[in-house]
């Protein structure tokens, strides 16, 4: 049996459509390999959406072909989002046998059987309709306590600055009883957390002759699985996520209380230029609103500092809506313009690299200070965490995350991964709860 080794990059969707790309190849005759020295397909799913993860992309190939020429007959190949956007380059350029795009992984067989010295394959068509929903992933995690399953492909809001709608097409909704099924099927399996997956799930919507489903009854329908199966989901949209979603997330017990709501910019003049369609005001109510109904919901999101034509004032705009709703934790990156963007297409990127970091730097220690003041305020408090792994600082810790994704490390007693521990709050870091057995 032939061996496949696949790295992967950027978002948790790809992680899953990684697990997707295994099960493909599982029927196709190749089995999963962790060690590319002993793979005989090499690839790596990769992401698009910043200049930093294509260039990395890059070195690794060089590193495959090195693998390459150790074993003559292994073969390289590229799949997600670069594949589909730098599809020319990758084959024009680079030792590369295979480019296939998000949509195309059923095609990964036939491709491979076609592919010769002179002849690499490519499939980077886009899809209207593929959810994939009739594969069950191989699941890739190391622990057997969370998975991820993808419940919609591609995105319909097309914000300026994003790369995503060209590399993964327009918005589709899978088919709501296949996820159900999925879900139950990793419950049977002893997985005790799901994490439901979309490039905005608050748009998730499937119909059939007799039948309409939207996200909130979505995670009814998924949290009614079993009290003990907890569920997630990302990632948010701020302009779609609706009160019926906030008062089901409130109602269930198992559906955990965390948001991941990007914001991008506290700016309203920014949002626009951005087409994240919301204001600052609108932003800030949602945030009201969830925290009226659910005043423990963990709350992160994403920051870009430098977008096109950002001054001063948009940029205090933005640190001061962070310091009112003082975020748990956020990602927060340096604009950079991805080719064949709105922006790039419209707007020049004319904030100075020496602003950028200088404004990130200003983003990232408010972050800093407000993320510890948030963990501060758990202290004392009793929470119950799902045991996920040893404590890479201590061996004799285990850490888990509470309800609110919170990370907290604590004594590991008699507990093991995949039970729930109840523990209370004695210390908190900015990004870690310290606690004991409660």
């Amino acid at each position: 049996m032939k061996k496949v080794y696949i790295e992967t990059y950027g978002c948790q969707m790809n992680v899953n459509d990684t697990e997707v790309i295994f099960a493909i190849l599982g029927k196709a005759g190749y089995a999963r390999t962790e060690s590319m020295e002993e793979a005989d397909l090499i690839m790596a799913n990769t992401c698009s959406v910043r200049d930093n993860a294509e260039q990395r992309i890059w070195g690794r190939i060089e590193q495959f072909n090195v693998q390459r020429k150790k074993r003559p007959g292994t073969l390289v190949g590229i799949v997600g989002c670069m594949a589909e956007r730098l599809k020319d380059a990758l084959l024009e350029t680079h030792k590369v046998d295979l480019v296939v795009g998000p949509d195309a992984y059923r095609s990964l067989p036939r491709l491979l059987e076609a592919i010769s010295p002179d002849s690499p394959q490519i499939d980077v068509l886009l899809s209207r309709d593929e959810t994939y929903a009739d594969i069950t992933p191989v699941r890739t995690d190391r622990n057997g306590v969370s998975a991820f399953i993808s419940i919609m492909r591609g995105c319909n809001n097309v914000c300026s600055y994003c790369v995503v709608p060209y590399t993964r097409g327009v918005e589709r909704s899978r088919d709501a009883h296949s996820i159900v099924r999925e879900a139950c099927d990793v419950f049977r399996r002893g997985y005790k957390e799901v994490t439901l997956l979309g490039q905005n799930v608050d748009s998730y919507l499937w119909k059939s002759a007799d039948e309409t489903v939207n996200f909130a009854a979505l995670l009814r329908m998924v949290a009614e699985i079993d009290p003990s199966l907890r569920v997630r989901f990302s990632t948010s949209h701020p302009k779609d996520i609706s009160d019926e979603v906030i008062e089901t997330m409130a109602a269930y017990p198992n559906i955990c209380k965390h948001i991941h709501l990007p914001v991008q910019s506290g700016s309203t003049r920014l949002l626009e230029k951005m087409r994240r369609k919301y204001s600052r005001e609108w932003y800030l109510e949602r945030v009201a609103k969830i925290r009226s109904i659910i005043p423990d919901c963990g709350l992160t999101t994403d920051v870009i500092a430098g977008f096109c034509s950002e001054t001063e004032e948009d940029h205090r705009d933005t640190l001061s809506l962070m310091d009112e709703v003082g975020f748990d934790w956020a990602f927060m990156f340096a604009y950079s313009e991805r080719p064949g963007t709105l922006a790039a297409r419209n707007y020049p990127d004319d904030v100075t690299p020496e602003v950028k970091t200088r404004r990130l730097n200003e983003i990232i220690e408010l972050q800093n200070r407000k993320g510890l003041e948030s963990y501060r305020r758990d202290i004392g408090k009793e929470l119950e965490v799902l045991v996920e792994g040893t404590s890479k600082r201590d061996p004799g810790q285990l850490c888990g995350r509470a309800s609110s994704n919170k990370m907290c490390v604590f004594p590991a007693g008699n507990l093991k991964v995949g039970d729930y521990a109840r523990v209370r709050v004695i210390d908190a870091t900015s990004a870690t709860l310290i606690c004991v057995l409660a």
